[in-house]
């Protein structure tokens, strides 16, 4: 984990099924800042936390800055690592997933993405439809670990 941007440049090389992606855990207090995927997309009306692909020459945390900033109109200061994740889908595609903490941005927040968004307590993620990449944390989350 201390070495949060690691070899991207090789591990893409071994081809497209792997996808780069920083989220946020974006807290305020005891609660979360979730976002449920919209009926159209893959996954449909699963939750999962704000963030999304690093792009080539980005890194995980110019990644995240962009992303907050595209979905939800905030500028945010991406804050240390606290989890990186690796989750391979039955569908044979794969994900490694950076999650920074995020306790600062300027701005309001505006939903430009999701089907909904919401602040949740931690203690009640479980209560949740998150993406299975997600839900390892999710229970971390919930249980006290790892905050």
């Amino acid at each position: 984990m201390e070495n949060a941007q690691h070899d991207s440049s090789n591990a893409r090389s071994s081809g497209p099924a792997l996808r780069f992606v920083a989220a946020a855990l974006i807290l305020r207090g005891n609660e979360i800042l979730i976002g449920q995927r919209r009926p159209d997309q893959p996954m449909a009306l699963q939750w999962e936390f704000p963030g999304g692909k690093i792009e080539p020459g980005e890194s995980a945390e110019q990644a995240l800055a962009r992303e907050l900033d595209e979905e939800l109109g905030i500028c945010a200061t991406v804050g240390p690592l606290v989890i990186h994740i690796r989750h391979n889908y039955r569908n044979g595609g794969a994900v490694d997933l950076q999650f920074f903490i995020v306790r600062e941005f300027s701005g309001e927040i505006e939903n430009r993405i999701f089907a909904q968004i919401l602040w949740a307590r931690l203690e009640d993620l479980p209560n949740y439809d998150f993406l299975p990449a997600d839900r390892g944390l999710v229970r971390d989350l919930a249980q006290g670990k790892l905050l």
